[in-house]
């Protein structure tokens, strides 16, 4: 009977952990649990030593390329093609378009999971569109087809810029900054609405409202603003940003709530909501200046909110402060403390700023790790911090910042004397010494971090004669160790503008040169030890040449 209500006792004590387990998300019959699986897996693949990455193709464009999710965009998003298979495969090319079709931005946009939706075009990833005619349109981002169409507004604004408030659940349209004509400035006249926003729900797109950002309620000083995460954020030109309750504002002072598609009477106009002429009601109207939830001043408005406990990241507004970083609690202001192992045995602590002292061109820059660790990412020109917040040991009200791991540039070990003495004797002093990020040493041009694989990857480029070799590495995310190496094998010029992204098995590298010239290099994952060569050697490659399309693609 003892071991009968003991065997009873322990497997309830297993149910009641499948439970919990199961409200956690974790069940090993669970289509995620496999995901998971899998992409470990993937990620096992990839750092082996006998994977390697194949140059596949390459187009070129003479209007910026854009990548999403395994498509690549050309032309204004009129072109797309998979960037999957081996060889590019063209989803669907539109006719060119005119200038008043002109795509200003875009948001791919995927379906939520486990919710019911009213079309079965909503179960597939679509693309949101801003045109330079204020239209709003919803296309398959497979076919190219307009699912949807919503009319903005008239010419009283011209809406440019697309963004997340919640990614993939609420949208925000910006306009640009609202501007009078030099005939009316010089009249006198002066314009007190700077930027109008129109806030959407997506899947099934709905419309939640539009707001006015008016001088006379926000200062005469607004230059810009921003909405993320509920948060309205508001800069101001002396470097002054301050932060607003985003749906507070919207529930306060909205005036009537209106859907597309229906009929509205609104301030003497009758039409229909998001159908041209009359677009979208302005049903937000802000009469007094909001509560304010924080404010800080920062250069350039620099400004980042992160870490567990809240924490943001300033630059004092100073010019000469610029490449310093003050790392302060959201919830006194106080700089964190800085603590250093080399000071461990003395027991010493300074405060948390962060200065690299670079002398370099291009200045180092931060940002809370995306992997929403709460750790804070530091990038120079030779060394990457990653440094993680704590609390100090004997006093939980007070957190330092710690280094959790370095990435440190293969620099050669010489160092660089301002006076050298020759075989001879002769005395030499150099008339200038190099930067940080002289193109001869190896420098680091991008971090970023591939979530599923859960992989640091850097980009770092050393000039060789008159090229530029570049290489993408993957990092351990936990203790910042080397796993994998990738040379890319065109040229890399530090005076254009470089895009490289890592998906999976994917690498893209976009590369804009002068005049408008842009293109676009594949990279995908190959297993086979035999073809090491041809992966890594661009002189033992051969070059085909076809058109599809009518574009031109270079086969590898």
């Amino acid at each position: 009977r003892k071991r009968r209500v003991a065997s009873r006792a322990a497997g309830a004590h297993n149910v009641c952990c499948l439970l919990s387990r199961r409200a956690h998300g974790f069940y090993a019959r669970d289509a995620g649990v496999a995901h998971r699986k899998n992409l470990g897996l993937l990620r096992k693949i990839i750092c082996q030593e006998s994977t390697k990455f194949k140059k596949v193709w390459t187009t070129h464009s003479a209007s910026p390329i854009a990548y999403e999710r395994g498509r690549i965009y050309l032309d204004n998003y009129q072109c797309c093609i998979s960037s999957i298979a081996r060889e590019p495969r063209i989803l669907y090319q539109k006719p060119k378009c005119s200038k008043s079709e002109k795509i200003e931005d875009a948001l791919l946009l995927e379906c939520p999971l486990g919710e019911m939706l009213p079309s079965p075009s909503d179960y597939k990833s679509s693309l949101i569109v801003l045109t330079v005619q204020n239209w709003l349109l919803r296309l398959s981002a497979d076919s190219g087809e307009i699912l949807e169409k919503i009319y903005l507004a008239g010419s009283c604004c011209k809406f440019r810029y697309l963004s997340w408030d919640t990614p993939q659940e609420v949208m925000v349209v910006k306009s640009a900054q609202n501007k009078l004509p030099a005939a009316a400035r010089q009249a006198g006249i002066q314009q007190s609405v700077m930027f109008y926003l129109a806030v959407f729900q997506v899947l099934p797109l709905s419309f939640i409202g539009m707001l006015e950002i008016n001088k006379k309620i926000f200062g005469s000083s607004v230059t810009d603003v921003a909405v993320s995460n509920g948060i309205l954020i508001v800069m101001h030109s002396m470097g002054l940003v301050r932060l607003y309750n985003f749906q507070a504002i919207c529930e306060q002072f909205m005036e009537q709530p209106f859907d597309l598609g229906h009929e509205f009477n609104w301030n003497g106009q009758v039409g229909v909501v998001g159908k041209y002429p009359f677009g979208l009601p302005c049903n937000i109207k802000i009469t007094d200046t909001p509560p304010l939830l924080f404010e800080a001043s920062s250069l350039e408005n620099a400004f980042q909110i992160g870490g567990y406990p809240w924490h943001y990241i300033i630059t004092p507004n100073k010019k000469k402060h610029k490449g310093v970083f003050h790392i302060c609690s959201l919830k006194d202001n106080a700089l964190v403390i800085y603590s250093d192992s080399s000071f461990s045995e003395m027991n010493v602590q300074k405060n948390g700023v962060q200065d690299m002292k670079c002398c370099s061109l291009e200045s180092d820059w931060i940002y809370f790790h995306p992997d929403m660790s709460g750790r804070i990412i530091h990038v120079g020109p030779s060394l990457i911090k990653v440094l993680k917040l704590k609390e100090v040991k004997n006093n939980t009200d007070q957190v330092e910042v710690a280094e959790d791991f370095t990435i440190v540039a293969d620099r050669e070990n010489c160092v660089n004397n301002a006076v050298t003495v020759t075989a001879s004797g002769r005395v030499v002093k150099k008339r200038f010494n190099l930067l940080d990020d002289d193109p001869e040493q190896e420098t680091f041009k991008i971090v970023d971090y591939e979530d599923e694989l859960d992989l640091l990857s850097t980009v770092a480029v050393t000039e060789i004669g008159a090229d530029g070799k570049a290489h993408l590495d993957f990092h351990c995310n936990d203790y910042g160790i080397l796993l994998k190496s990738i040379p890319l094998l065109e040229s890399w010029d530090v005076t254009y503008s470089h895009e490289v992204y890592f998906d999976k098995d994917l690498v893209l590298h976009i590369e804009q040169k002068p005049n408008r010239r842009f293109s676009c290099y594949v990279y995908q994952m190959v297993c086979d030890t035999a073809k090491e060569d041809e992966c890594s050697s661009p002189e033992k490659t051969e070059r085909a040449f076809c058109k599809k399309g009518g574009r031109i693609f270079e086969y590898i």
